[in-house]
């Protein structure tokens, strides 16, 4: 790893990382160790004397080929399962050369056989590598979209997006996992665990977060617009300096970038307004669907339409990099959150969906 990479979000792996001529990142036998680390693969108390056997081979030589003798020995069928998971994707990525290979190879083939926790992980060393010189709070927090369920709040129109995890964990067990779901049933008080809304006050704060406990703490707000009533009826609308959508959408146009190798600019809407509206593609499965019905003139209801967080319209530079056909034409993405207020975004589809030329 070069020395101005930053260490950030190490449980990913990034670290341990090495970048080959096109700058995507290909694995050591380190990275394969961590893997090994996780709680997923940790050896445990119960643990057979077969799994044992396995995890320090795997340890000592971590891409050494696993035999379907030495895998079905293992005794536990969920532990057997996790190491099976694990050779598939440390296989894949051996014989793609990459993570990003591997990453656009498993879409490709259609169907995914790996856990979605596996492609959060590889999309999060991938982003982390991507920011790799990037000092704003706003774009780093709004990169953990792309690998971090969010939960999604609207609050005096203000559209708020906390990690759903460490969100719900705090609702449950106050931060403190099963010990703080003991404490609360014996009807413990506990500590205060802090969630804020980054903001100029905190941003140093929350960079100085992303390698401890306390990295997904922070809210990001995703209001991009606001409106301020006037005298004489007049409304005057304007757009933050500081969205989390802005920020949002500089980390997507490094991912298409680094993917696809074009150059592409995309910036939030408040609406569509394009008797022409040609090519849409949504970053959700929410709003995947909500856009097909839009465009194929459904119906919808007010209820889903207000689970629409933004629009975004995206330009290539180059018309050249996109279909004849379409050229000069924008494409449309949008962002929506499901009934329960919960967002996963799907950083692939930019990789599926574009309309790209043949030529790209």
């Amino acid at each position: 790893m070069p020395d101005t990479a930053p260490s950030v979000w190490t449980s990913c792996g990034y670290d341990l990382l090495r970048h080959n001529a096109r700058g995507w990142l290909e694995p050591t036998d380190d990275y394969w160790r961590l893997w090994l680390s996780r709680p997923e693969l940790a050896l445990v108390e119960e643990s057979c004397p077969a799994e044992r056997a396995l995890h320090d081979l795997l340890l000592h030589r971590p891409t050494r080929k696993v035999t379907p003798a030495e895998l079905g020995a293992v005794k536990d069928a969920d532990a057997r399962a996790n190491h099976q998971l694990f050779l598939k994707l440390r296989d894949a990525v051996l014989q793609a050369g990459s993570l990003e290979a591997a990453y656009a190879g498993f879409f490709r083939a259609g169907a995914i056989q790996l856990p979605p926790l596996f492609l959060d992980l590889m999309v999060q060393a991938i982003v982390c590598n991507l920011l790799a010189d990037e000092a704003d709070a706003w774009v780093w927090r709004a990169a953990e979209l792309l690998f971090r369920r969010q939960r999604v709040q609207v609050q005096d129109g203000r559209v708020l997006s906390g990690d759903a995890e460490v969100l719900d964990m705090l609702n449950e067990t106050g931060g403190m996992g099963n010990v703080g779901r003991l404490l609360l049933q014996g009807g413990a008080t506990l500590p205060v665990v802090q969630i804020e809304v980054l903001g100029e006050d905190n941003a140093d704060r929350y960079l100085a977060s992303r390698t401890g406990a306390g990295r997904f703490n922070f809210v990001l707000d995703c209001t991009h617009a606001v409106q301020n009533e006037l005298p004489h009826g007049l409304t005057l609308t304007m757009t933050r300096a500081r969205s989390g959508l802005k920020a949002l959408a500089s980390v997507l146009e490094r991912w298409v970038r680094h993917f696809l190798g074009v150059a592409v600019t995309i910036q939030p809407e408040a609406r569509v307004d394009d008797a022409s509206w040609r090519w849409h593609l949504g970053l959700d499965a929410e709003s995947t669907q909500l856009l097909n019905d839009l465009y194929q003139g459904h119906e919808v209801s007010e209820s889903r339409q207000q689970r629409l967080i933004s629009l975004f319209r995206l330009r290539f530079d180059n018309p050249a990099d996109m279909r004849a056909d379409l050229s000069g034409k924008p494409v449309y993405l949008g962002l929506a959150m499901n009934e329960q207020g919960l967002l996963k975004l799907k950083p692939q589809n930019l990789l599926l969906n574009l309309p790209l030329s043949t030529t790209t």
